[in-house]
Parts: C-alpha cells; sequence; structure tokens
C-alpha cells in the first residue's frame, strides 16, 4: 500500500500496538507543505494515554525484547531495513512536502536505512549471541583464583524516550531506535510537528512486516504532555533540538533517568593557511562549504556555520563560492525537475532564520551572497517567479571584519538554522583555534589542510571542543563523508552547547542503554552468569572437544595435551624456515646478555605452532576453520631442553543465527614442565551445528569456502 499525505485527517499514533487517533472534534495544529502551503495533516493527542503506553513498553516490550538475544534483534533490524529500502521512493516523495530533495532524501532516508544495516552488523560481529554484554578483562581478587570481579553490561528496565528534531525525521529517528532496540530495550518515539508524518510513514511500514517485537516500538504523533511525571529509574530519554528546550526538559526528569541531548552547534571549518586557490584542499573546502550551506536548505545540526578563513583568503573564497551558488544552485519546489535546494520546513522557521541572520547583521555583519528578501524559485509546475506561500531562503553568506579577537560574541552564539553562513578572517592557527573555541563546544568542526603541523596544533587547541573533527585533504577529499554527515560506527555528539551527549558511536550506543556493573564472585559462578568459562571453573574431558558440533559441545568442554620436549635443533631448524634468525634464539651469549632471557631460546611462534600440532584433531569433523588468534601473550622464556603442552577450553560459544555453524573461542594455555604459565590466547573457531560422525563425507558440504569469513 502507497504512502499517501493524511490531508485534514489527524495522523494517528501508534500506541500499545494498535493505531490510535483522538476522539472526533479534536482541532489539531495543521502541518503545512513546505513549499505550497498546503495542508499535508494535523496533529493531536488530545486524549492519548501516555502512561499507559509506558507501561505497555516497560511490561510488554522489555519482555519481548528480553526474550532475544542480541544476533536476533541485529537480525530484525537488517529486516526493517530491507523493507524501507524498498519503499524509499514512497518515502522520497513524501518527503518532498517537507521541503526535502532528493539528494536531501540520500541522508535523511537512506542514512536512516543505513543505520539500521550497519546496527545489524555491528550486532552480529560485535555482539556475543546472548543478553550479556562483558566489559574488559576478568580481575584476580584472591592469590588462588577463587575470587574473581568483571564488568558486564546488562539492558536497563524501562523504556527509551526518543525525542526527535524535524529536519531528519528518519536519519535522526532510527539512529536513536536501532542501538535501543539491539540493547533490548523498547522505545517511544517523538517526532516534531513539522514533520511527524514522514515518521509515521517510517514506523506504518515497520509495523506492516509484522516483525516488530510486541511493545518495541510506539509513536507519540504530537504533544506529550506530563510525560516526565511518569518516568524514573530505568527509563532514558534521548533529546535533539534546541539547547533552551534540553535544559528545561533535564529539569524535569526524575532522579535516576538517563537524559541525553544534542542541540544547537555553531559548527567551524578552518581553511588551513597551505589550502590557496590551485589546492585541492581549497576546491575541497568550497565544495563541502557549498554542500553544508545548501542541503537540507541548511538545516543540519553539523552545517557549518563558521568559515574560519585566512585573513589573504577570504575574498577568493566570497568568488570561488558566488561561482559554484550560480552554477550550482536551483531554490524551489522539490517536485520540480533540476530544483537542487528546497525550502525550510515552515515559514516559521524561515522567520526564525531570517530574525537569526538580522541579529547578525545587527552585529556587525554584511551579506556577501545572497540576500534576504524572497527568492523567485522554480514552482512545481516548472514555472519561476515569487512563491510567497512556500518558505525558500537563498543561501546567504556573511562577512565579518576586524580582528579575529574583536569579533562580536554573536558570530558565536547565535545560530540562523538555514542555508547561512559566516566567513571569519585569521591571521595565526592559534587565532584560528581560538575562534572554533569560542563556539561553546560543538557538534563537529572540519579542517582543509595537507600540512601535518597545523592539523596538529588544530587538534591540540580544539579536539576538547568538539565531538568530531574531519581532517581534509588531497587524500580523502573524494572518499570523505564530509563534514556535516555522522556515521553510525563513530561518536556523535559534542561537549558544552552541543549537548554533551554521545549518540551513535558504534557499540558504545548500545552500551548507553546498558548498566554496567562489577559482578564479583566464584569462577564457576561468573561462569554460569556470563556464559563465558572462567580459569578455575568446573570442566570436562569426556573426549575430544574437536569431535563435538555445537549441539553437544559445552563451555568448559576441555583437552589437556602430554609433553613435547624442545631441542636446539627445533630451534635452528624452525629459525633457518622461516628467516626469523633474531639473537634470542641463535646467540647464546647475547641472548643471555639480554635481561629477559635465561641463554638461547625457543620462538614465541614456533611454540603456538606446536600447541596447534597437540590440541588439532586432524581428521574431518565438526570444527570447519580456525580464523585467527586473539590476546596473544608470551609469558615465561622456553629454553632447549624444556617442555611445553597446552591446555585448551571451549571459552565461548556464539551459535550463528542465519548459518549452520558458530563460533567457539577457545582459552589456550601453553605450560612447561613445572606447570608455569609460557603463553596465553584465545583460538577462535568455526564449528558446525550438528555432525554425523558416521558420514565423514559429508564434511564437504559443510565447509564451503563462505565459511572460513565470519
Amino acid at each position: 500500500m502507497a504512502i499517501e499525505p493524511t490531508g485534514t485527517d489527524i495522523l494517528p499514533s501508534y500506541l500499545r500496538d494498535r493505531w490510535w487517533t483522538p476522539d472526533a472534534g479534536a482541532a489539531g495544529i495543521r502541518v503545512l507543505d513546505a513549499s505550497t502551503g498546503e495542508v499535508v495533516t494535523r496533529v493531536s493527542t488530545d486524549g492519548i494515554d501516555l502512561a499507559g503506553a509506558l507501561d505497555h513498553a516497560r511490561t510488554v516490550g522489555q519482555a519481548s525484547l528480553g526474550a532475544l538475544t542480541f544476533h536476533q534483534r541485529a537480525l530484525l533490524l537488517k529486516e526493517f531495513a530491507i523493507a524501507l529500502t524498498a519503499r524509499k521512493e514512497e518515502l522520497y516523495e513524501l518527503s518532498k512536502r517537507a521541503g526535502a530533495t532528493v539528494r536531501d532524501s540520500l541522508n535523511d532516508v537512506d542514512g536512516g536505512i543505513g543505520v539500521l544495516f550497519t546496527y545489524a552488523s555491528k550486532g552480529r560481529r560485535e555482539l556475543p549471541n546472548g543478553q550479556v554484554y562483558l566489559d574488559g578483562p576478568v580481575e584476580p581478587l584472591a592469590k588462588d583464583g577463587s575470587f574473581l570481579g568483571r564488568h558486564v553490561y546488562t539492558r536497563l528496565p524501562g523504556v527509551a524516550v526518543q525525542i526527535n528534531a524535524f529536519n531528519f525525521p528518519m536519519w535522526g529517528a532510527l539512529e536513536k531506535f536501532a542501538p535501543a532496540f539491539l540493547a533490548g530495550v523498547p522505545g517511544v518515539v517523538k517526532p516534531a510537528t513539522p514533520t511527524a508524518y514522514i515518521a509515521e510513514a517510517w514506523v506504518r511500514i515497520l509495523v506492516e512486516t509484522g516483525r516488530l517485537p510486541a511493545g518495541s516500538l510506539q509513536l507519540v504523533s504530537g504533544a506529550v504532555p506530563g510525560l516526565f511525571d511518569h518516568l524514573g529509574l530505568g527509563d532514558l530519554v534521548g533529546f535533539t533540538g534546541s539547547a533552551s528546550t534540553a535544559a528545561r526538559l533535564r529539569e524535569q526528569a526524575a532522579p535516576g533517568v538517563r537524559f541525553t541531548s544534542e542541540t544547537d552547534s555553531i559548527n567551524a571549518s578552518v581553511l588551513g593557511p597551505d589550502a590557496v586557490p590551485g589546492t585541492p584542499e581549497f576546491d575541497a573546502y568550497v565544495k563541502q562549504l557549498l554542500i553544508e550551506l545548501t542541503t537540507k536548505a541548511g538545516q543540519k545540526c553539523t552545517a557549518i556555520r563558521r568559515a574560519i578563513v585566512p585573513e589573504g583568503l577570504v575574498e577568493p573564497l566570497f568568488d570561488a563560492l558566488r561561482d559554484k551558488i550560480a552554477e550550482r544552485v536551483v531554490v524551489g519546489d522539490p517536485h520540480a525537475e533540476g530544483v537542487t535546494m528546497g525550502p525550510l520546513v515552515s515559514l516559521e522557521q524561515r522567520d526564525e532564520v531570517l530574525r537569526a541572520v538580522a541579529a547578525l547583521e545587527a552585529a556587525g555583519g554584511r551579506v556577501v551572497l545572497g540576500a534576504t528578501g524572497a527568492p523567485d524559485v522554480v514552482r512545481a509546475d516548472g514555472t519561476v517567479g515569487p512563491a510567497p506561500e512556500g518558505a525558500f531562503v537563498a543561501p546567504i553568506v556573511l562577512g565579518f571584519d576586524g580582528a579575529a579577537a574583536a569579533l562580536p560574541d554573536a558570530v558565536h552564539d547565535i545560530e540562523a538554522f538555514g542555508p547561512v553562513a559566516s566567513v571569519l578572517a585569521y591571521r595565526t592557527v592559534d587565532e584560528a583555534a581560538d575562534l572554533v573555541g569560542r563556539g561553546g563546544g560543538s557538534l563537529v568542526t572540519s579542517v582543509a589542510t595537507a600540512d601535518p603541523g597545523v592539523a596538529a596544533t588544530l587538534l591540540a587547541r580544539t579536539a576538547a571542543f568538539n565531538g568530531r573533527m574531519l581532517f581534509l585533504d588531497r587524500d580523502d577529499a573524494r572518499t570523505s563523508t564530509g563534514h556535516g554527515a555522522p556515521v553510525p560506527h563513530l561518536v556523535h555528539g559534542g561537549p558544552g552547547r552541543a549537548g554533551g551527549g554521545e549518540e551513535l558511536g558504534g557499540i558504545r550506543a548500545v552500551l548507553h542503554h546498558m548498566q554496567r556493573t562489577a559482578v564479583q564472585g566464584s569462577p564457576a559462578m561468573l561462569t554460569a552468569l556470563t556464559g563465558v568459562w572462567h580459569q578455575g571453573a568446573a570442566s570436562r574431558t569426556d573426549r575430544h572437544p574437536f569431535r563435538k558440533s555445537l549441539a553437544e559441545l559445552r563451555v568448559g568442554d576441555q583437552f589437556a595435551s602430554p609433553l613435547r620436549a624442545v631441542t636446539l635443533d627445533d630451534i635452528e631448524t624452525f629459525a633457518h624456515f622461516t628467516g626469523d634468525l633474531f639473537y634470542a634464539h641463535m646467540d647464546e651469549e647475547a641472548a643471555a646478555a639480554n635481561p629477559f632471557f635465561p641463554g638461547r631460546v625457543a620462538h614465541g611462534y614456533l611454540l603456538v605452532s606446536w600447541a596447534a600440532g597437540l590440541f588439532v584433531d586432524p581428521a574431518p569433523g565438526p570444527v570447519l576453520a580456525n580464523y585467527g588468534l586473539e590476546n596473544l601473550r608470551f609469558v615465561t622464556p622456553v629454553s632447549p631442553g624444556d617442555e611445553v603442552r597446552v591446555v585448551l577450553t571451549a571459552k565461548q560459544i556464539t551459535p550463528r543465527e542465519t548459518d549452520e555453524y558458530g563460533e567457539v573461542r577457545w582459552d589456550a594455555v601453553l605450560l612447561n614442565q613445572r606447570d608455569e604459565i609460557v603463553a596465553t590466547y584465545d583460538v577462535l573457531t568455526l564449528v558446525a551445528k550438528t555432525w554425523d560422525e558416521t558420514d565423514a563425507g559429508g564434511a564437504a558440504s559443510r565447509t564451503p569456502e563462505a565459511a572460513v569469513t565470519p
């Protein structure tokens, strides 16, 4: 079923696993087409039961998500991404009503889908197929190993309230939804009114998949009166919007409610003194500034508000930017062919931007490019002319004269949330750093330079004021995601004025929805609690664990090898065969002079190779591939005449939800004849879920070449 604007109907909310609208007679707030002023929908939550919605999330949502592992939730995120991808053209079309061009939708619609795909992938690659996440190594708390400590993450028991801004109704919402869902915390999504109908559309698509766990996602299309009265310990609020609103909401949050925010940000972009006209860095800087001015009509929390430029390059920058705007920018209704920049989201937003520009002018700024008057635009029918019913503003660039230190505070404080940027001049790199810092904390600062010295100075001076820094040069100009494009792998947030929050950042964002707890206990207890074997816990040696499929293998299954003697001939053969003639293996006098060795010693990698020979079962079996070692440490040197043995224990078992095999992490300990630890490491293998020992010939069908890649 195609997504259609709802006209004068009230936009529904999705509460307690069904669609809900107010009773007949609710007036609602009208939401208008940003280009034409036509009514798209009305928004109202008159009579909404927010307490009931939150209770549904904490009970039904927690139960349904809690029954799933990280991997199972990750696979659902992938299904949601596929469902949205199949219908993204409909979402593009709907987004045009909010002023978004197709390029804008690539940022919002495709960006949001990309977040889902990323967390689906990271969830399966970086999280266990369980419900507890281990943080850091074991901490021994008793000399005999009977008392251990470990940090673990478990999901919060409440609900994640996600309050989103109007400018990214998909990306902004999904970058909050995906980590919370993966953590196992149900979400209540509250979109901004001007673009709530786009949020309703993507939620409807997910609902129509029939794959949303009950209570895991709810949508409030409108105001949330008294919401904070119903939040408490175990609940979270993720807010994107103005700093003033964030401060007010933070005060309303009860003790124990986690509140994170991403707010106003007067972001900067520094042109390095070496990036003169004709260099790739200058060209990349101009291109990036144009993109940030015009994408989403400048309605981006990460857009460049201050272009910080060497004094002698201000006029060349104006000239280059003027040419680019004339060449590439066509303002108009996104439905019209050839339009590259749409309107602001609403007439109210247009007026707010123009007021901010007037305030910057009053503080000494001069409009160098563009104008504050209503521009002629391309209408939906292709004609060109004024469109007073639309929220159009042409790109505006202001200049400020005077020394960097004397620039008015207004240019660092006032954010014109639209296609507006100010150009500020500097004489020294230290002055440029000072200007960056005067923004009071930003989401991002970018630097265009090929000079590592300039980059290092700006990093040292300004990183503390930024959540992200992009260094743009000729080597990454073509591949860079750009100043204003957060990626799910890296932290999105910033200190000070930017809100002090950290969204995204890969698995970090998942952990924001979990509680880190220090757990103390015996090895057996920690093994039971975490699903990961700890040294000192019970083990089982009934038969070689390499003969067991995942259906039979258990954490703690162990194999202990016999001793193998190490001779000088072994060491020399390995040295000449591999070319590793390091003196510690070949020169007795030089080795003895080394404080770490008693004399000539065996190569560590010889011992690890021997260890494999000591524990590997050679016949075809359920172990399909060895794909790596982790945490390898050499502890005690091995001299000619010593003997070594290995103890291998199944440490962690991670079945793959969609494959006929899983990952097994083995604890490997190499010991000498005195039972001193020689080396420790983890062995990673892929193991078949089932295996018929009577049909070893079936191994070929169970060991596809692709199985070597996890």
